[in-house]
């Protein structure tokens, strides 16, 4: 679906042929390209400013059947994060135009400050992630991705970088699963049936998978789990991916929060957040697509995603507020409040792994608090670390992936919030302040000396609106990043 082509971009024959501009910078050394270009900036409705768009049909010089112009603004502004939008656009035109193929050129790099491994990579991930539809519930298909999206550079940039197509899919394929499962409404994912899911995809790329269903979570004692899952009809699980090279010498294991539907158990959640709730596996989606996505990129690191799966359900079973459960930690909780159920089967899962794996890296990816959403929004992730290089290293990824996230504190008096008179620790704070602090400190008293970092992605995971390269619903967030991440340790 991705191609470099090292055709003259005049020559190129195709159903569009896209061009980005900047205001006051060619940004390619092609004559014909320029003429054309300098054509379209005499159009009053095109400067080249940031969000223009114009159109030629049948341009003269040019073999493409039409030319899309696309405005980045100044070339100084100009960054991989722009080169992506814009790409994503591009490939939104091109679906919208119900074309089949269509080619970009990509900028030669004499006219903005940025790395043609960082552009090109860029341009790459915004047309595959925006090539993309969930419409398995809609009669009618009014659109259908692109079949093919060739990106024009020079022969020897082309022969350069003719791995990264393949490598740029790998990753972005996993983000695009990770979306269809956030996406798919919980009475076709729960726990068991989303479970087999994980399960087949794993196996088809050899990797060691174990699924330990509600009698195996009895019999080895997941308490936290088990209280969570007591209200709904539906068993609980927990789902163990293992990618293991042959010689790997680190391993990184990766926990993912996977309430297939979450009422809130009897806290009960109001009309306003219960609809979406589907959402709440949005953890385990990322960190099982990025497991895949590992195996296919071949990191030469150990990497194990373990995947607690429950629904968050109401019955005369339900585990109700002031019960007190044993963890598999063998920890006690005292519940503050059933609709704080992330963290629980989080604690479990996360003792899970520091017990059997012992991994060099543990981190946690959770829908987990709204609190942080009202921290940083919904365009950020926070996150919680017990070790700065460990922090420091996941938000560069942020910045290099566009998935940003942002460090947050952990401060030792706020553990004073969660303390309990009658167990070993409350899962809801005293406080009503400072919830998304307070959970990652809930989640820090099971990680013991582990290099650790909790991923809040409560703002992130989900759209209601779309942007230049994802449409409305679940983001995939994640992904990319951690295999970013994952790629440089």
């Amino acid at each position: 679906m991705l191609f470099l082509s090292s055709t003259d971009p005049a020559s190129e024959i195709t159903e569009m042929l896209v061009i980005p501009v900047c205001e006051d910078k060619d940004l390619n050394d092609s004559l014909v390209i320029a003429s054309t270009v300098q054509r379209v900036r005499g159009f009053k409705e095109f400067t080249g400013a940031k969000g223009d768009e114009a159109v030629l049909y049948d341009p003269s010089q040019v073999k493409a059947q039409r030319i899309m112009f696309i405005g980045l603004g100044k070339s100084e502004s100009v960054s991989p994060e722009s080169l992506r939008a814009m790409a994503g656009r591009a490939t939104a035109q091109g679906m919208q135009r119900k074309l089949s193929a269509i080619s970009l050129l990509v900028p030669t790099g004499d006219g903005i400050d940025a790395d043609m491994a960082d552009m090109l990579k860029a341009m790459l991930e915004g047309a595959c992630l925006r090539n993309h539809l969930f419409d398995r519930y809609k009669t009618q298909k009014d659109s259908k991705p692109l079949k093919r999206i060739n990106f024009l550079i020079k022969p020897a940039v082309a022969r350069k970088y003719k791995a990264l197509p393949a490598r740029v899919s790998a990753v972005c394929q996993g983000t695009l699963l990770a979306r269809n499962w956030v996406n798919t409404p919980s009475n076709d994912k729960k726990p068991a049936a989303f479970a087999r899911t994980i399960a087949r995809l794993a196996k088809k790329e050899g990797l060691k998978t174990t699924v330990l269903g509600k009698k195996e979570l009895k019999q080895k004692k997941f308490g936290a789990i088990l209280a969570v899952a007591e209200g709904s009809s539906s068993a609980p699980g927990m789902v163990i991916v293992d990618y293991h090279p042959r010689g790997a010498k680190k391993t990184a294991a990766l926990v993912g929060k996977g309430v297939t539907f979450d009422s809130g158990g009897l806290n009960l959640k109001t009309t306003k957040t219960i609809n979406l709730m589907k959402v709440d596996m949005a953890g385990a989606a990322a960190v099982a697509a990025t497991v895949l996505a590992s195996a296919r990129l071949k990191l030469n690191l150990r990497v194990i995603g373990i995947l607690p799966l429950v629904e968050n359900m109401i019955s005369g079973k339900a585990t109700r507020p002031g019960d007190i459960i044993r963890s598999y930690s063998g920890k006690t909780i005292e519940i503050g409040n059933t609709d704080a159920e992330g963290r629980l089967i989080l604690i479990d899962a996360l003792s899970y792994a520091v017990q059997r794996y012992k991994p060099g890296i543990l981190i946690d990816m959770a829908t987990l608090t709204g609190a942080c959403v009202m921290a940083l929004g919904e365009g950020y992730a926070g996150v919680f670390s017990n070790d700065d290089e460990l922090a420091a290293g996941i938000t560069q990824s942020g910045e290099k992936t566009g998935e940003r996230c942002w460090r947050m504190p952990l401060p030792d008096d706020y553990k004073d919030l969660i303390k309990s008179e009658l167990a070993d620790i409350n899962n809801m704070p005293r406080s009503r302040w400072g919830g998304a602090i307070t959970a990652a400190l809930f989640l820090e008293e099971f990680v013991g000396q582990t290099h650790w970092a909790h991923i809040d992605i409560a703002g992130p995971a989900y759209r209601k609106k779309g942007n230049d390269y994802c449409g409305p619903g679940g983001t995939g967030f994640g992904v990319r990043l951690l295999c970013d991440f994952l790629s440089r340790i």
